[in-house]
């Protein structure tokens, strides 16, 4: 059982079936997909110090744009400790450069949340809230975070956070799966938004 799986319970078999297949995840059997952003949306220029930090821990990153082809991968990993670890690995494939947006997750059992470290190595953390909709679709909201620094991890009072919402869903009509992601601070505005489609493929 996968960590989606633990967190929904029986929520999950709410979830659309491709949506169940994709998040069931096997261990070491990982979820290859490519596909395209529609529409990529970072924050305002001033941002770009932040930025540039951001992306050498494959974090976020400056560039907008639309129809940028895409690709992701995620892989459940049993840890040293037993416990089991979802990687994800997505790459923005702009013109002139590939972004990359990296995180680590698991699950706490007992605050009922996935703990999500962002980046490579890790910058921020957040608890992550998950939940299905009516139609199937799966919702995913964050919740506290901390600034990591190496082993160090100092909370951020709200104002500093990034309020993350992300919807997936599946589309029978043209078989694609639909991603649109949500990151806005409410001082500082967006600070990354994208939108579009993806489809399983073998590597």
């Amino acid at each position: 059982m996968t960590i989606y799986q633990t967190i929904l319970g029986e929520e999950f078999t709410k979830l659309h079936p491709k949506l169940q297949e994709r998040y069931t995840l096997p261990v070491n059997q990982p979820f290859y997909a490519k596909g395209v952003m529609h529409k990529i949306e970072s924050g305002a220029k001033w941002l770009r110090p932040f930025y540039t930090v951001a992306t050498k821990t494959k974090f976020l990153f400056p560039e907008s744009g639309e129809n940028i082809p895409f690709s992701i991968c995620n892989t459940c990993r049993t840890l040293p400790s037993g416990e089991l670890e979802v990687l994800w690995e997505r790459a923005f494939h702009f013109p002139k450069r590939t972004r990359y947006f990296h995180a680590r997750m698991t699950v706490d059992l007992v605050h009922k949340i996935v703990k999500d470290y962002l980046g490579e190595p890790a910058l921020f953390y957040s608890d992550l809230h998950f939940a299905v909709t009516r139609e199937g679709r799966l919702v995913i909201r964050s919740g506290f975070q901390r600034l990591v620094l190496s082993k160090i991890e100092c909370g951020l009072p709200k104002f500093l956070q990034g309020h993350v919402v992300v919807e997936e869903g599946f589309d029978d009509t043209r078989n694609v799966f639909t991603i649109h992601v949500s990151i806005h601070n409410p001082l500082i505005g967006r600070l990354m938004m994208y939108a579009g489609e993806f489809t399983q493929q073998s590597r």
